[in-house]
């Protein structure tokens, strides 16, 4: 029998900082900027034990915007492809953590 602590949902250290992202990708319409962004934290809490609320949000906002993770991850692709989404800012570095 696994120990009890390890059927407890977990925190993500960025937990906190996603959910404000979230909460505006929420609340806008989608384009190049949000699309990638809610990519990034489909990748990021893909499989992870925890921030259930973070993860229905997610699934939320793909229906909302009436798309597959598959669709997402392609559409993200071809704007990679082609946009520059994510620069570095004064001392700040792209966030794939």
């Amino acid at each position: 029998m696994p120990p009890e602590n390890s059927l407890k949902d977990q925190r993500h250290p960025q937990q906190d900082r996603d959910r404000n992202t979230l909460n505006r990708l929420l609340r806008e319409e989608p384009n190049a900027l949000n699309w990638a962004e809610l990519a990034r934290l489909r990748i990021r809490y893909a499989g992870f034990p925890g921030s259930r609320d973070i993860q229905k949000d997610l699934d939320k906002l793909l229906e909302k915007w009436d798309v597959t993770e598959d669709q997402l991850f392609e559409k993200t692709r071809e704007i990679h492809a082609t946009q520059k989404i994510y620069t570095v800012r004064t001392n700040k570095k792209e966030d794939w953590t």
